[in-house]
């Protein structure tokens, strides 16, 4: 039986250092392999020529470096790339490439194929959970794009809840950061959940990122319906667990909250959202609702969004309105996939 091979991208910085010590080789060759698969790009082992040949051999012998395939790239007018990655299984997932105001890009990365939150208002939420995302397809999204586009900060926010595939994401992140490799800084990597409490907790303990919170909502019934995952980790539980989130001095937590016309937009919906961030060190991203086909709900009015925001700020709130990007293409997460699978399924009946 044939001993199948070592995927090096899904070993973190330790763990590879363990791989090459059973190989026999020095530590310092951890250092070497990181640069060459991280911030070279290189997955040739015969491309890595300040190593022995006959190291290479052995890595070719024992070891692979993985990529994903690009199926499909959209490009909006405002400078957003939506990128669908086939998965060596077949499976679909997206990355989306987010130029910002200050010249610098943020790339939004998927966690898991589909995901099984189901809040009402994401698309991904109607795929279901396939799987999670090995450590190797999470950090493959970054390896991808950085190939072409620099990528200056990261936010795990696309498709799939982060907390949900803790132990894979706490893997990536250390590949991430580490310095002979990708160099990210803590700082610039943002991870977002829907409210896995629990998690929440045990994050803070394992690794430093910058925590977002999914809010959407200032009721419990409101969120109920909007975030399953509200019945099981209502908000007064996810608000002590932030207050226990542990933070460095300028660091906050960023609220995410989509407003969705005549649902949650309301100036007793802002009031409500001043009261429940009371104490925290937290900032508010205000997103309007991208929408897409078969969703129910609706975009804000402009002067709705600005009410909303000036409420916050006049009450010493930070609040970030953000643009949305990607509009005039498939950039809601999930969209993409969406359509790709119609697209096949339309083929699929058109040769029946």
């Amino acid at each position: 039986m044939t001993e199948s091979k070592v995927d090096l991208k899904n070993l973190t910085p330790e763990e590879l250092t363990d791989f090459l010590r059973g190989m026999g080789k020095e530590t310092y060759r951890t250092s070497q392999l990181l640069g060459w698969i991280y911030r070279r790009g290189v997955t040739d082992f015969s491309k890595m020529t300040n190593l022995a040949q006959s190291f290479r051999q052995e890595l070719q012998q024992r070891a692979t470096v993985s990529s994903l395939i690009e199926e499909k790239v959209e490009l909006s007018r405002d400078g957003t790339r939506k990128f669908l990655f086939r998965l060596a299984d077949g499976k679909f997932i997206e990355s989306v490439l987010i130029p910002m105001e200050t010249g610098r890009n943020t790339l939004c990365i998927s966690t898991q194929v589909g995901c099984a939150m189901q809040c009402s208002f994401c698309l991904t939420g109607t795929f279901g959970l396939e799987r999670n995302l090995e450590v190797a397809e999470i950090v493959n999204q970054v390896s991808e794009v950085r190939n072409k586009f620099p990528v200056d900060n990261i936010v795990m926010m696309g498709m799939g809840e982060p907390l949900h595939n803790l132990d894979n994401v706490v893997n990536a992140l250390n590949i991430l950061y580490a310095e002979a490799g990708f160099n990210y800084s803590p700082r610039k990597i943002t991870l977002s959940t829907a409210g896995l409490v629990p998690a929440i907790i045990d994050l803070g303990k394992r690794v430093k990122v910058n925590l977002a919170i999914s809010l959407n909502a200032t009721t419990n019934e409101l969120r109920d319906q909007l975030m399953p995952i509200n019945r099981r980790y209502n908000l007064e539980t996810l608000m002590a667990a932030c207050r226990s989130y542990p933070l460095d001095s300028r660091q906050r937590i960023t609220f995410e909250y989509i407003l969705i016309r005549d649902l949650n937009d309301r100036l007793a919906d802002a009031k409500r959202l001043v009261q429940l961030l009371r104490g925290i060190k937290a900032k508010v991203n205000l997103i309007p609702y991208n929408e897409h086909e078969g969703s129910n709900f609706k975009t804000p009015e402009r002067a709705t969004v600005e009410a909303f925001q000036s409420y916050l700020l006049k009450r010493n709130l930070v609040a970030i309105r953000r643009a949305s990007k990607g509009v005039d293409i498939s950039a809601a997460c999930g969209q993409l996939k969406g359509k790709s699978i119609h697209d096949a399924n339309s083929l699929a009946s058109s040769r029946l």
